[in-house]
């Protein structure tokens, strides 16, 4: 069985048909630059323009970088500040005509990830973090999902983890893998304080280059490991959700 995902981001939108039998995607998935400022109705033109690449018609899961409670946006920190507290799912399902599914986007990739990828069969505190624009977490407790944890959100150093530690960061400072790993050090550091995992999962764009950075992360007791979905697990995660909605 084929569902549509799309993973709404900082920087791009990307989407596919995904089979959710496999956890893969169906196709080769369509990006598109999310627009500045990203205001809802802009990213809704964007997310059609995915959507409608592939001709589908059928159910849509969206993922979206902030709090998602049933089907509203509560907040915005990556976007314009006009999604927080938009009925995203009807906004979306209006400019597809199509039934829709919202949720936020590491919650997504986190049970990808925990399904079919490296959290797979994992019992205990588990989280999956995506390092992009921002910081993104999934929280799972013996498999089962915390929703809405936005733990990029935690302060570090007097400001928002994500400004320090995000790959935005590492770009926009230009540094170097091992200045970076050492931020990412401080933040699952503080992390693991708070809650104790047995396991971070590394998500986002940067998991495709783990080997850059994750053997210079020293002093964090849980296991670290990179996504094995990589970038394609809010996508993946996303059709899950439409298609158990469906």
């Amino acid at each position: 069985m084929n569902v549509f995902g799309v993973d709404i981001g900082g920087s791009g939108i990307k989407g596919a048909p995904v089979n959710l039998e496999r956890g893969d995607l169906a196709e080769p998935r369509h990006k598109v630059l999310t627009p500045h400022p990203a205001t809802p109705d802009d990213v809704a033109g964007c997310v059609r323009e995915v959507v409608g690449n592939f001709g589908w018609n059928g159910p849509v899961g969206i993922t979206f970088p902030g709090v998602v409670t049933d089907g509203v946006t509560r907040t915005a920190a990556n976007v314009d500040k006009g999604w927080i507290d938009v009925d995203a799912r009807a906004l979306l399902g209006d400019r597809l005509g199509l039934p829709v599914t919202v949720l936020n986007d590491a919650d997504a990739a986190g049970v990808a990830e925990m399904t079919f990828g490296a959290g797979a069969g994992r019992k205990g505190v588990v989280f999956l973090l995506t390092f992009g624009t921002g910081i993104g977490s999934a929280l799972f407790i013996d498999g089962k999902l915390v929703p809405n944890t936005e733990l990029g959100h935690l302060e570090l150093n007097g400001h928002d983890a994500e400004k320090h530690a995000s790959t935005k960061a590492k770009e926009d400072e230009d540094l170097s893998w091992q200045h970076w790993a050492h931020r990412v050090q401080k933040y699952l550091a503080h992390v693991e304080m708070l809650f104790s995992p047995e396991l971070f999962i590394i998500g986002g764009g940067v998991s495709r280059k783990a080997e850059k950075f994750l053997p210079l992360i020293e002093g964090v007791r849980a296991e670290i490991v990179p996504a094995q979905l990589q970038n394609n697990a809010g996508i993946v995660g996303a059709a899950m959700a439409a298609g158990a909605s469906s």
